[in-house]
């Protein structure tokens, strides 16, 4: 082990059945240059960064005014979105397009980052930290081991609570009282790394999912470039999750939205709430789809699904109690209140 001209601690690249670092764990490997703390802390460290959703807007946007260095950003392709099939950019790259960002940093695309040329044009930027948020691919080991450093991951919730695709919406749907941005080392589980930092705020009553979306996407920047100091200090712990407390939040699908009027009134608020805006909770009236944006609890009985009263409001019966709508949207029509969408619309009790 002896120490590069550039400040790294340079180590043999160790493969298959060669010789470990002593104490090293069996499935860790050591790798070309490992960059000093002091390095680090000075000059910051090269980071890929990978995502695709708005959530990670806010953090790419911190890293590229920050001290360091970022060598490329991995997202997903365009695709054709919306009714006209129009083809868009992802959210990362559109925030990218046309934004100040350092000179020469490529923007990669690959259709799948396991594919043998992606993860060579990776291996190729030589990173120190590679940063994963809201991708929408599972990054194979291949990928995991390039980093000199780590494969961070900024994940939207407590974890262990809510591992998986969907945990913004999970925890306003569950009626938790906080959640919050975990900075995870990965691993090739489904959220199941180490814990290097937590940062916590609590779920409003009046939250959906946008707004809560939109207040994890403000501390998440945060949250990963004091990540990234703890590293560059050699004070960033490795906290084991307790599986025995994990639960999942599977992937939405639209079908997801669709209200079970059986359920108490106080579920089915908080999933219109946590569905909007997807997959949108949604129920059937006189055969259309009617988009539920908004309600409020009401202190009434009936059948569930039973339309309790439609002059003035449009309040429903649940399983238990019943739902004054607020918000509403019908196939095709605009956004309205429900007292404007009873005016065209005379419903029979």
């Amino acid at each position: 082990m002896r120490l590069s001209p550039f400040g790294f601690t340079e180590f043999r690249k160790i493969k298959r059945g060669r010789a470990r670092l002593p104490g090293a764990p069996k499935r860790w490997t050591a790798r070309r240059f490992v960059p000093t703390i002091a390095g680090m802390a000075s000059e910051g460290v090269r980071i890929v960064f990978i995502g695709a959703g708005e959530i990670g807007v806010p953090t790419l946007q911190a890293l590229l005014k920050s001290e360091h260095d970022v060598a490329a950003v991995v997202t997903q392709p365009d695709k054709p979105v919306g009714r006209q099939q129009k083809v868009e950019p992802p959210p990362i790259k559109k925030a990218l397009i046309g934004r100040a960002r350092p000179p020469g940093t490529p923007i990669l695309q690959p259709a799948r980052i396991r594919n043998p040329q992606a993860i060579e044009e990776l291996r190729a930027l030589e990173p120190d930290v590679i940063v994963v948020v809201a991708y929408g691919q599972i990054l194979p080991r291949d990928v995991l081991e390039i980093p000199k450093i780590a494969c961070l991951n900024l994940h939207a919730s407590l974890l262990p609570r809510w591992r998986g695709a969907a945990p913004i919406q999970a925890a306003i749907a569950a009626g938790d009282r906080e959640t919050g941005i975990s900075v995870m080392y990965m691993d090739e589980g489904l959220d199941t790394g180490d814990i290097l930092l937590q940062h916590s705020i609590d779920i409003l009553p009046d939250d959906t999912g946008r707004s809560l979306h939109d207040r994890l996407a403000h501390i998440a920047p945060n949250a990963l470039l004091e990540s990234l100091r703890m590293l560059a200090t050699g004070t960033a712990p490795r906290i084991p999750q307790d599986n025995s407390l994990a639960t999942y939040a599977a992937k939405l699908k639209r079908e997801n939205g669709r209200i079970n009027w059986s359920e108490p009134a106080e579920v089915i608020e908080r999933k219109i709430r946590a569905f909007n805006p997807w997959p949108d909770a949604f129920m059937q009236i006189d055969r259309q789809k009617l988009k539920i944006f908004s309600a409020t609890v009401v202190d009434l009985s009936g059948h569930p699904g039973e339309i309790l009263r439609s002059e003035g409001q449009l309040i429903i019966a649940a399983g238990k109690g019943a739902l004054s709508l607020g918000e509403v949207q019908l196939e095709g029509k605009k956004r309205m209140t429900a007292q404007e969408f009873l005016r065209g619309h005379a419903l029979q009790l």
